[in-house]
């Protein structure tokens, strides 16, 4: 072989390795794009689309389940979920203007209960519903209207720019938008017992007929739109409790896809809620 050939082969030979370096770049930059996503849940509802990071759906569904155990309707959650957005971004706080607290930011001195109450989000929204259910009509009222004779806000117009926020929020998380949460989040470190779970949607939803198992908790839920409001239940709180798979019939929402969404399937009132 002449020094000439050699020198061609030899040149040939560089490229794969060439090539090859910068397909594992393009693969590590890709994947380091994707591991430093923050993670976030977007809901969508009637062709609306909002994104909440992890705590805000959270303290999100609990709000409206809320409402589905004490048998409102929709409107009652939409009403509270506006108002906890414009007080908190749906956010427990510890701190808020003179005494206010909590997700609604309310006030001890204002009767709504003592610190450690209003800091707790059942207290806190059972408080809210309590004060709602007082004025007849609200489930018609005008949004800002209602919210506004319920916490008596220094800003009562505010209300109405999150109304669409809290639509979007409580038509999915009471079941009338099957499929409308998803959540992208980090793997789970740490996993709660089932039956830590099916005590809290017990108190939190009223939901009572449920089995927990090894690492599962599967629920019977009275019809299909109360499957899809505790599933969405389930994903929304999935980063509390270290959910890896939430169910509802065939229709599956898996951790480890991302932000991909709920599988196809046949949906049915069973509920499945892997933690492990």
């Amino acid at each position: 072989m002449t020094s000439r050939a050699r020198r061609r082969r030899r040149g040939w030979l560089v490229l794969p390795v060439v090539v090859g370096v910068l397909g594992a770049g393009a693969w590590a930059g890709t994947h380091l794009v994707r591991s430093v996503q923050s993670p976030e849940c977007t809901i969508t509802a009637s062709g609306v689309t909002e994104t909440f990071d992890p705590d805000q759906t959270a303290n999100a569904a609990l709000i409206a389940a809320i409402a589905v155990e004490r048998g409102m309707p929709a409107r009652a959650a939409t009403i509270a979920l506006t108002t906890a957005f414009q007080e908190s971004k749906i956010r427990n706080l510890r701190f808020g203007d003179r005494d206010s607290l909590g997700l609604f930011q309310q006030r001890p001195s204002q009767g709504w209960g003592t610190e450690q109450q209003i800091l707790d989000p059942v207290h806190a929204t059972n408080a809210f519903y309590d004060a709602l259910v007082k004025f007849k009509g609200y489930e018609n009222a005008d949004i800002t209207t209602i919210a506004q004779r319920v916490q008596r806000s220094g800003f009562p117009e505010a209300y109405r720019d999150h109304e669409g926020q809290g639509r979007v929020l409580a038509s999915t998380l009471t079941g009338y938008s099957p499929a409308g949460l998803t959540c992208r989040l980090d793997p789970a470190t740490d996993h709660a017992k089932p039956s830590t779970v099916a005590a809290d949607l017990r108190e939190q939803m009223g939901v009572t007929r449920s089995t927990a198992g090894a690492g599962t908790l599967t629920v019977t839920a009275a019809d299909e739109r109360q499957a899809w409001a505790v599933g969405h239940w389930a994903v929304a709180r999935a980063e509390t409790y270290g959910a890896t798979k939430v169910s509802v019939g065939a229709r599956t929402w898996d951790r480890d896809a991302g932000a991909d969404g709920w599988s196809d399937g046949a949906a049915t009132t069973t509920v499945t809620v892997t933690l492990r």
